[in-house]
């Protein structure tokens, strides 16, 4: 017997409290018979300003990660996406593998992060070398961004952070905001854009941008989505979310 509505994939999927992104856009990316069930970390509204404000969601995620990993594996999903951006990209290659391997050894299935599901979506586009990144972090978490893909050996053009004042702030970025921060990426002469922040609303804007500005353009809500769909053999091709999920 399995689920009557996740009758191919249940995914869990654990978010902040905070974000109000993740939930609408991965249920649109959502194919006939796959289900996403929400596990909510909590944490305050922090306010992002500056590098010391910013460096407090690293913290902040610690008391409530293990608990809301548990409250939705109780329900049984096949696959975990850890849905927060910044803790997936801390400390480079090695901080990702470090909490990927403490996420799996907790929930027991497979577990896609953000910052390596962006890389697993660069290597489908073979001439990418140089990359633009859209965050909006302040600059110590725009390092860690930047370091990770250069560890990952692609070259960093440039970088555009929208600077978001808080937490729940963040989805408050509006379209014209997003459409003139690929648009300066772009002028910089990169191969591709990714963006990063899961509570930045840009899953419906990837493809728009790639058509407007001749390059891929992965956002990463997007390509955690993706990855995570195609880790358990769901090879449907979904439109509307740029070139990632409609052709690979």
């Amino acid at each position: 017997m399995t689920d009557r509505l996740g009758y191919r994939l249940k995914l869990g999927i654990v978010i902040p409290s905070t974000n109000s992104i993740v939930q609408p856009e991965t249920d649109d990316m959502r194919p006939r018979g796959v289900t996403n069930h929400i596990g909510r970390i909590h944490i305050p509204d922090l306010p992002l300003t500056n590098d010391a404000e910013f460096e407090q969601i690293m913290t902040a995620i610690g008391p409530d990660l293990y608990g809301a990993v548990d409250r939705v594996m109780s329900c049984k999903p096949a696959h975990l996406i850890m849905a927060m951006s910044i803790p997936t990209f801390w400390g480079g290659i090695a901080g990702a593998a470090d909490l990927q391997q403490h996420l799996k050894a907790r929930a027991g299935v497979g577990v896609s992060l953000g910052s390596l599901a962006c890389v697993e979506a660069l290597r489908k586009f073979t001439k990418v070398r140089s990359i633009g990144i859209l965050t909006p972090y302040q600059p110590v978490g725009d390092k860690q961004v930047a370091r990770f893909f250069e560890e990952n050996g692609y070259g960093v053009g440039a970088v555009h952070s929208l600077k978001r004042p808080s937490e729940v702030l963040i989805s408050h970025a509006t379209t014209a905001d997003l459409r003139d921060g690929l648009k300066t990426l772009a002028a910089q002469g990169v191969d591709a854009i990714v963006q990063a922040g899961t509570d930045l609303a840009m899953a419906d804007l990837a493809g728009e941008a790639e058509r407007g500005l001749g390059i891929p353009v992965i956002a990463i809500n997007v390509a955690t989505y993706w990855s995570a769909l195609r880790a358990n053999g769901i090879d449907d091709r979904v439109e509307g979310f740029g070139s990632l999920l409609a052709e690979h």
